[in-house]
């Protein structure tokens, strides 16, 4: 495709099938946002419509507000709000209690988009296969990093830490592959982050505003800050690479989707912590293990049987299926924008 590509190109009008996909989207991404260590962009992007999505949410935020951007975005972030308040008890309960099971469905709805990203790249070049291994590589260090265990939190609340933080989260919302309250983990503020949104919610709901005050200004308003223009800068960015450099972008996207499954190894189940052991930067008393709830207990690797891995094979492929499924309605026909470093 030619450098002289407008910014300004319109979001292709939603058909009933796009409009489902849109729907079904936003339901997995709110789905998601539920779950530690899912990403809501690799949903959207198993779903067939995130480029679809970045461009709605770069032309929302450069005042573009036609009718297939609003729409498309109303869709997706509207089925995404209504999910989870509805499901959060649910599919939290499902995963603390039968963690290899769900894991095993989101392996099969993440594997189920690669066929679709692999059809909006409509030819492989050596930039595409770069930006899988780049992605691919990307995704592997993540989850490495993660069964590292780092949970410790910070020391104070910071109020440039809380802004980078949100940004970061935002950067997870938008790029496919990367859990939020992962990220926020990493940097140690996904316990103060929490504690601040609980404080406030209860100080609201017992009319002690001033409570508040202080959580309110030093955590929640600095991360929705940073969330928001991580959102405008980072979906802005994706757009332009996108339209400009198509199939070495989807190359990326491609590694994360499929560098994303490492992350969801099924078999391991959260375990009690005992004494002396150290969650999320606290060391563990017989006290501090009662009042822990069992979503926060460490999760470890077990042997499964023969059953099991029959069983989570079956709900993989299920999985595969339902994603699958969604991504033959409405399909984008036209491939990928033909970008000037395509050529190979």
């Amino acid at each position: 495709m030619s450098n002289s590509t407008s910014h300004d190109e319109k979001i292709k009008p939603l058909t009933h099938g796009a409009t489902l996909r849109c729907v079904s989207g936003g339901v997995l991404m709110g789905m998601a946002n539920l779950v530690p260590g899912i990403s809501g962009g690799t949903m959207l992007l198993a779903a067939g419509i995130y480029p679809r999505f970045v461009k709605a949410v770069a032309d929302f935020t450069a005042l573009r507000w036609r009718k297939s951007t609003l729409l498309t975005l109303a869709l997706v972030v509207g089925s995404a709000a209504v999910t989870i308040p509805l499901l959060a008890g649910t599919v939290k309960n499902l995963v603390v209690n039968h963690q290899w099971i769900m894991y095993s469905i989101f392996i099969g709805l993440t594997l189920g988009g690669v066929p679709v990203v692999w059809r909006m790249i409509d030819r492989a070049t050596a930039s595409v296969w770069t930006g899988a291994i780049a992605g691919f590589v990307v995704m592997v260090t993540v989850a490495a990093l993660q069964s590292l265990g780092s949970g410790s939190t910070a020391s104070t609340n910071s109020v440039p830490l809380m802004f980078v933080a949100g940004v970061a989260g935002a950067s997870a919302m938008i790029l496919p592959g990367i859990s939020g309250g992962y990220l926020l983990l990493v940097m140690g503020v996904y316990v103060p982050v929490l504690a601040a949104i609980d404080t406030v919610f209860k100080a609201v709901k017992a009319g002690t505003f001033s409570q508040a005050v202080t959580p309110a200004l030093t955590v929640i308003l600095p991360l929705g800050v940073g969330v928001v223009i991580g959102v405008v800068v980072i979906s802005n960015a994706l757009k332009w690479l996108l339209t400009r450099f198509a199939r070495p972008t989807l190359g990326v996207l491609l590694g994360l989707l499929i560098g994303a499954v490492v992350g969801l190894w099924p078999f391991q189940q959260p375990v009690r912590p005992t004494p002396g052991q150290v969650v999320k930067g606290q060391v563990m008393t017989e006290e501090k293990i009662a009042e822990l709830e069992k979503d926060e207990w460490p999760t470890h690797t077990f042997n499964p049987s023969i059953g099991q891995v029959a069983a989570s094979a079956a709900m993989i492929l299920a999985g595969f299926a339902v994603t699958t499924a969604i991504a033959r309605f409405g399909r984008e026909r036209e491939p990928a924008a033909k970008d000037s470093s395509a050529v190979s």
